[in-house]
């Protein structure tokens, strides 16, 4: 059984977001990000405390240093699918949401600005002296 098989079977309903939980940029848009009553109940995991998922998720191809991943429908979704997942998952109330869901609603905007969003993510890490994920 592929990684994929097997983490969609573990997760059988609603939404799971699996982040890295010391990077405040992750922290905070995860908690930040209102999410459709359509995706389900939302579980929210941070990739440090959840030392076997990461491993899991590493060997299937999944490098959490590079994206977050979320669990949904079935599917797998990473770094910008998943930024863009989440973007047509979100309600608009509140500024931040109505920005997120204009610009990675398009999956080619996601595709460009992910590398961004990620290199912003890494410089940060480094400047707070914080470790990437094992």
């Amino acid at each position: 059984m592929n990684t994929e098989s097997t983490l969609q079977a573990e997760f059988p309903g609603g939404l799971v977001i699996v982040y890295d939980g010391e990077c405040p940029f992750c922290s905070n848009y995860v908690q930040v990000l209102a999410l459709r009553e359509a995706a389900g109940p939302v579980r929210l995991v941070d990739a440090r405390s959840d030392a076997a998922l990461a491993a899991r998720l590493r060997r299937g191809g999944y490098d959490l240093n590079e994206g977050m991943v979320a669990l949904y429908g079935g599917g797998v979704y990473y770094g910008a699918d998943c930024v863009h997942l989440l973007a047509l998952l979100s309600t608009s109330p509140g500024v931040f949401n109505r920005v997120n869901s204009a610009v990675f609603r398009s999956r080619t905007l996601s595709r460009l600005l992910y590398p961004v969003l990620r290199c912003g993510r890494n410089l940060t890490l480094k400047l707070l002296g914080r470790r990437k994920l094992p």
